[in-house]
Parts: structure tokens; C-alpha cells; sequence
């Protein structure tokens, strides 16, 4: 297993062998440094060039044993992570590791989560099953089975856990429904990738009467280890992994790190484990706040929503990327002025596209037309989603007044979050 190091021993090697970081702290000495000292990485600036492997400045040597997977998003110019076939190793086995306390022995575990085109979910559940400490069965499914064939399967095998993002959990669920099935068989909803709501919860509850909902844990592709689950967190709360990652929550506007607990900011990253992509202070894209005071082992942090900055924005199974819609929005329409807003109306995403149109313009209509046009075209499972019932587009005209800002700052917000993450505790669903 790749081993952990400590900042004092990481640090050296990436500055030497990063072009990305040795040029991002080069006014910072050589020597006697701590985290706070770090800058924050420009997430923007990190990804330049990511698409090809062989001249991207973040690494720190050649692609040769190791594995690329894709970040996200739907353009044949998506950003690529890549690991070490060591550090992959240590991933999943330590995701594994900490996946036991959301299993039993002898589970069932049906694997729903998706695969293909670089897509690293699925790959990255499979490998962490088997690091489980437990005797446990899985049924690698994928996304793309089809929902009758799912069902039968579940009963036919006996399988008790069910494991997936939360989109396809809810279209599995209306697929029940539809059918006037219930699932009482089922013990164990676990989801990943994206939060789940109280509405949800409450469709979730209807097909499988008897499962108690848990998050699989808070990892991605791009930022490796972030969060453990286990039986004392409520919905969108985890545990830090512990030496894995160092994570800090950095107030948005000051650059203050917090410290007390239930203060809302940034949740920022830093792995100990990877040397090939290495991340120093990264901002993930999620707001969130600690639980438990300083000091606290694997200290209990809860998620908020997504940052006003992020770069991604993850809606069910969908990764939107701001500068991708700022270019749609900036062809379609002529303007820079746009705001997104993500809401939730019963079990249904309301993703709402604000925009403010030239002046002197007779009519808005083939603007607005031509915006959400371009936006299904470049986001394809928008189209599936609301199909689905369980996402609706709006493409939206406002003033220039109606977009948000920073309350201090007075920086435009590119990105409003207002789902509710609030949730109730796992042991009372």
C-alpha cells in the first residue's frame, strides 16, 4: 500500500517535481512550513490543461502505471484525474475499509453506480467492496440496468443493500411505485455523489419500508478521500479520514479557517497519499461545517451545499461546470450577466438559469429559445432527468438587480444552492 506521508515529507517532492505547484509556492521558504501557510489552489488554474496528460503541469511525473478517469462533465474536452496504480490502491482500500460500518455480514449488495467512458464511480465501489472487513456478496449491476430486470433480481437473489447515486435510487423507487411494488426485503440504501433530500427521503421510504438510508461516504474523482460514513452521522454529515487527508473549512470571504463548530465555509482539501496528481489546500467545491469541537478524532463535519465559486455543480447525476455554461450563455444570449439557481420542489431539482438580456431588445424569445437549446445540447441528461420527473430547466430573464451578491464581497454569485440539507438522523429514517 502506497503510505501515508506527512506534509513536511510531501512537500519537497511536489515542489520539485510539479511544475503547477513549484511555481504556486515559490515565494514561500523552503523549509519550516505548516498548512495555514499554503495559498488555497486556484482550482481554475489547476485544471488547465488536464486534458492532455502528457504536458499538464500539476504532475509530477509520466502516466505510465497508473489509471486516468474522467471528472465529470459531458465535452470531449473533460478534465482527467489520474492515480497511481499505489495510490488507487490505497483509495479503495481505505473507502473499503471505512464502508464496513455501513455493512453487515453476509449483506447482499447490489452495485448501481455507473461506468463507461472514464467514468470512475462504479470502478471505484467495485474495488471498495472488496476491501470491506466483512463476508459480503456484491451484484455488479452498473447504472444502465434496466429496472424490471433490477427488481426481479432483488428478490430472485435475495439482495438486502442497494447502493447507488440518488437519481437513479429515486428512478428505481417511481419505477416501483408505478408498479405498485414494495421492497420489504431491503435493509440498506446507500447513496453517493450527490444529497438527499427530505421529499426524497420520503419517496425512498414508500418502495422500501424497511431500509435505513446512509451515505456510502464523500469521496470523488478528482479530490480522492474527503469523508467517511458511519452509523452515528446523519444525512450529509461524515468523519475526516484520518491521516489519509488534513481538511480545513476556510471562511469564503477572509480566508479565515474556522474552527468552531456549525459556521459555514469552504471545505478545503489537502491528501497525504498522492504524489502523481498531488492536491495542496484544494477547495472540493462544497460548503460545509464542523460537528465536533477541535481535536476531536476523525472529527464529524456536516456537508452545506455547494459553493457560490464552485467550478462543478453536481444536480442528481449531473456535473455542470460553470465556465461551460458561461460559454453557452455568453454565445446564446450576449451577456455575462447569469446566475444559477438549484432548488428543490418535492422530490424534484429545479435548476434555474438566470440571465439578463441586451437592452433595447423588441422581444427575448429567440435568446431565450437559443440558451435553453444550447444547454440541453451540450447537457444531454437534462433531457433524460426531466423525462424522469425528477429535474426541471428553467431558462429564465431578470434585471441586472435581481442577481444575487456576496454580502460582503459584492461579488456576483454565479451559483445559488438553496436546497435545504437539514436532514434528519440516519438511526430515525
Amino acid at each position: 500500500m502506497k503510505p501515508t506521508y506527512s506534509l513536511d515529507q510531501l512537500l519537497p517532492y511536489i515542489r520539485q517535481h510539479s511544475n503547477f505547484y513549484r511555481k504556486h509556492l515559490e515565494h514561500l521558504p523552503a523549509n519550516r512550513l505548516t498548512l495555514k501557510n499554503l495559498p488555497l489552489t486556484n482550482v481554475a488554474d489547476y485544471w488547465s490543461g488536464s486534458n492532455d496528460l502528457s504536458h499538464w503541469s500539476v504532475l509530477t511525473g509520466d502516466v505510465d502505471d497508473a489509471l486516468v478517469f474522467k471528472t465529470g462533465g459531458s465535452t470531449s474536452q473533460g478534465k482527467l484525474a489520474v492515480y497511481s496504480s499505489e495510490e488507487w490502491h490505497t483509495l479503495v482500500s481505505t473507502f473499503g475499509a471505512s464502508l464496513s460500518a455501513q455493512l453487515n455480514n453476509g449483506d447482499r449488495v447490489a452495485n448501481l453506480f455507473f461506468s463507461g467512458d472514464l467514468y470512475a464511480s462504479f470502478l471505484f465501489i467495485h474495488d471498495s467492496l472488496a476491501h470491506v472487513g466483512r463476508p459480503i456478496c456484491e451484484f455488479p449491476f452498473t447504472g444502465s440496468v434496466e429496472l424490471d430486470v433490477l427488481a426481479d433480481a432483488i428478490a430472485r437473489h435475495r439482495i438486502n443493500v442497494l447502493a447507488g447515486v440518488p437519481a437513479q435510487l429515486l428512478r428505481f423507487a417511481a419505477y416501483l411505485a408505478q408498479h405498485r411494488l414494495v421492497l420489504c426485503g431491503v435493509e440498506t440504501l446507500l447513496y453517493g455523489g450527490e444529497s438527499l433530500f427530505t421529499a426524497q427521503l420520503a419517496m425512498l421510504a414508500e418502495v422500501f419500508p424497511n431500509a435505513r438510508i446512509a451515505s456510502i461516504g464523500y469521496a470523488s474523482v478528482d479530490a480522492g478521500l474527503i469523508g467517511a460514513s458511519d452509523r452515528d452521522c446523519a444525512l450529509g454529515e461524515h468523519r475526516v479520514f484520518e491521516p489519509q487527508t488534513l481538511l480545513e473549512i476556510i471562511d469564503e470571504d477572509t480566508g479565515e479557517v474556522i474552527e468552531e463548530c456549525d459556521r459555514i465555509g469552504l471545505l478545503v482539501l489537502t491528501n497525504l497519499t498522492r504524489q502523481l496528481m498531488p492536491l495542496l489546500r484544494y477547495p472540493v467545491g462544497d460548503r460545509a461545517c464542523w460537528r465536533e469541537p477541535t481535536a476531536t478524532p476523525m472529527r464529524k463535519f456536516a456537508l452545506k451545499g455547494r459553493s457560490a465559486h464552485s467550478q462543478r455543480i453536481r444536480v442528481g447525476v449531473l456535473s455542470l461546470f460553470t465556465e461551460e455554461i458561461h460559454e453557452i450563455v455568453q454565445r446564446a444570449a450576449r451577456t455575462e450577466q447569469w446566475q444559477l439557481l438549484i432548488e428543490q420542489t418535492g422530490h424534484k431539482d429545479l435548476l434555474s438559469v438566470m440571465w439578463v438580456p441586451e437592452p433595447h431588445l423588441q422581444t427575448v424569445e429567440p435568446d431565450r429559445h437559443a440558451l435553453r437549446e444550447a444547454l440541453l445540447a451540450h447537457y444531454p441528461a437534462i433531457v433524460e432527468l426531466s423525462r424522469e420527473g425528477l429535474l426541471e430547466l428553467r431558462v429564465q430573464t431578470c434585471a441586472t438587480t435581481d442577481l444575487k451578491l456576496h454580502p460582503r464581497s459584492g461579488k456576483q454569485l454565479r451559483v445559488l444552492d438553496l436546497r435545504v440539507y437539514d436532514t434528519p438522523s440516519l438511526e430515525t429514517v
